[in-house]
């Protein structure tokens, strides 16, 4: 009885909140991220926030409010952390090695998205790869990658 009852209080306005992001919830690890990445150097371009968009709306597959909501999520979650550990042990958690090599890359994507790789946004996903268990190689192949893919000089 007293089961029950705990199930219907924990259930209660389930509806209401399966439109809420937790803090825990990878979606909004990678988008906070995302936010981290693109604010590097202390310059937020336009093209960057509009990218960081598209990766959520592609990798998720949310559109409209949902993918509003999760943008809020993230730019919360990253506004009130200290440093990025939280965001990648949840990514490290739900996402197996492949993933997270993927992951590496769409962070890449952001750092090009202004057609400029600056050494600060370079430094973060070096930290972000490293926590997530990606490798140097791969993390410097991913890079590549998006550099052929995009036609961006890169010198390293």
């Amino acid at each position: 009885m007293f089961e029950q009852l705990q199930k219907f209080l924990q259930n209660f306005g389930a509806e209401e909140e399966s439109t809420a992001f937790s803090r825990d919830d990878p979606r909004v690890a990678a988008a906070a991220l995302f936010f981290h990445v693109i604010d590097a150097d202390g310059v937020v371009e336009p093209v960057e926030l509009e990218k960081a968009k598209e990766l959520l709306e592609r990798r998720y597959g949310l559109d409209g409010t949902e993918l509003q909501k999760l943008i809020d999520a993230g730019q919360q979650a990253e506004d009130e952390s200290i440093d990025f550990y939280a965001f990648t042990s949840v990514l490290k958690r739900h996402l197996d090695a492949e993933q997270r090599v993927q992951f590496i890359e769409l962070l890449w994507e952001l750092v090009y998205a202004d057609g400029v790789r600056q050494e600060l946004e370079d430094n973060v996903v070096w930290r972000v790869a490293e926590l997530m268990g990606v490798s140097d190689r791969d993390r410097v192949l991913m890079r590549q990658r998006v550099a052929d893919n995009l036609g961006a000089r890169d010198d390293d």
